[in-house]
């Protein structure tokens, strides 16, 4: 066993996880160099910052989502420094996410300024080798009970994918020699896991 199969996550209890969302914000643009998420109790989650080779596999698999939004235009691209309030009062960063363009362009400029109440349709996480399996689950869960109708998790280190959809067993993939299918919610996207491979 390693140190990533345990419940490898820095929370945050007591004052700090009464803060109200623009404070929450704040403390957020106050410490830049801090990745913070927050659940849907309000305690803060501090997020490691990536290795390279966790980064570069984190922006091809926004290259590639990217590239099919180009071609469609049917919404918009974040990468994972984008925060989203989620329905249940959590906030997310996605290593990479997707939200449909009228969802999207509903809200108000205020809102998407700061950590935009809309939960993404599509949403991908990349273990990195620190991240332990067991929470990244449950992010993926969590996802899924907020609104997403799509998420890929990925695991580079073990070659191994897992589509999650609302209502479904999560499907596991055993090989980088393969596509994801982010059918019917991104019409014709499919991640080519093969460029995540080293």
């Amino acid at each position: 066993m390693t140190f990533a199969d345990i419940d490898n996550v820095v929370v945050l209890h007591g004052p700090l996880s009464r803060l109200t969302d623009d404070e929450f914000f704040d403390l957020c643009q106050d410490n830049p160099l801090l990745r913070l998420e927050r659940n849907a109790d309000h305690e803060i989650i501090f997020m490691p910052p990536a290795g390279s080779e966790s980064s570069l596999k984190c922006g091809e698999v926004f290259f590639q989502l990217t590239f099919w939004n180009r071609q469609h235009q049917l919404g918009y691209v974040f990468e994972s420094s984008a925060g989203f309030t989620l329905p249940d009062g959590s906030v997310r960063s996605p290593d990479a996410s997707w939200v449909p363009k009228a969802a999207y362009d509903a809200l108000t400029e205020e809102q998407r300024l700061r950590f935009a109440p809309v939960c993404p349709t599509f949403i991908i996480e990349v273990r990195s080798p620190s991240d332990g399996l067991a929470p990244l689950r449950r992010k993926m869960e969590t996802y899924l009970a907020n609104g997403v109708q799509v998420g890929f998790l990925l695991d580079p280190t073990n070659e191994t994918a897992t589509i999650y959809r609302p209502g479904q067993e999560p499907e596991e993939i055993s090989s980088f020699d393969a596509t994801l299918s982010a059918e019917p919610a991104l019409p014709g996207f499919e991640l080519d896991l093969r460029p995540l491979r080293r």
